[in-house]
């Protein structure tokens, strides 16, 4: 998989904007999946966080016109948002849409979906999930990513705890009140995450 990371600030006035744009996208040429990458904001502020992703986007995808997000995990929800030479609107959906997922249309293109990775995600998690968001083999939802990295990460800590505990027996430590920790299938080594050539986009899913 051929990889860029997107890092150039896209909008100066905002101190969010001045910051790596953290995002991968699936490999071009992919099958149609229910995710075509993944965004990790820095914050749950729409207003501050969607023109430094646009700035970056439209020039790949066509201008990016509309986003709509579920409620859930977004305090606020402007109906419109100045980007970089044009208003985004903003709309929401609540059963219909995943919570963790943001859609983006362009009058041009069509149709993207990207995960969107919890602003206060730790780095191992956020980069195993954007690997994950860019696997052309992907076949689990939004959703189902961010289980399955957290499943991951509380498998990763029973087994560190479990070989500290280990550790503190050989030292002389005693079993008394000792905690009983489940081993994940395997260790989790976080994979640094990578954006990948930009894809083709898709009319609807």
């Amino acid at each position: 998989m051929t990889a860029t990371i997107f890092d150039k600030p896209a909008v100066e006035e905002r101190a969010s904007s001045s910051l790596p744009l953290r995002l991968t996208l699936a490999p071009a040429g992919t099958a149609p999946t229910l995710i075509d990458g993944a965004w990790w904001p820095r914050s749950r502020d729409l207003t501050a966080e969607l023109p430094a992703l646009t700035a970056v986007l439209d020039p790949l995808w066509g201008r990016i016109t509309r986003v709509t997000v579920n409620p859930t995990f977004w305090p606020v929800i402007p109906r419109k948002v100045p980007v970089a030479g044009h208003l985004v609107h903003v709309g929401w959906f609540k059963a219909e849409q995943d919570p963790h997922k943001l859609l983006l249309l362009s009058y041009t293109a069509g149709r993207w979906d990207l995960l969107v990775i919890p602003p206060e995600t730790s780095p191992d998690t956020a980069a195993r999930l954007m690997t994950a968001a860019a696997d052309p083999l992907r076949v689990l939802t939004a959703s189902g990513l961010v289980q399955e990295a957290e499943f991951f990460r509380i498998a990763a800590e029973a087994d560190w705890d479990s070989t500290r505990e280990r550790a503190w027996d050989s030292e002389g430590g005693h079993g008394a009140g000792r905690r009983i920790s489940r081993s994940p299938a395997q260790a989790f080594t976080a994979a640094q995450a990578v954006t990948a050539q930009i894809p083709v986009p898709k009319e609807g899913k």
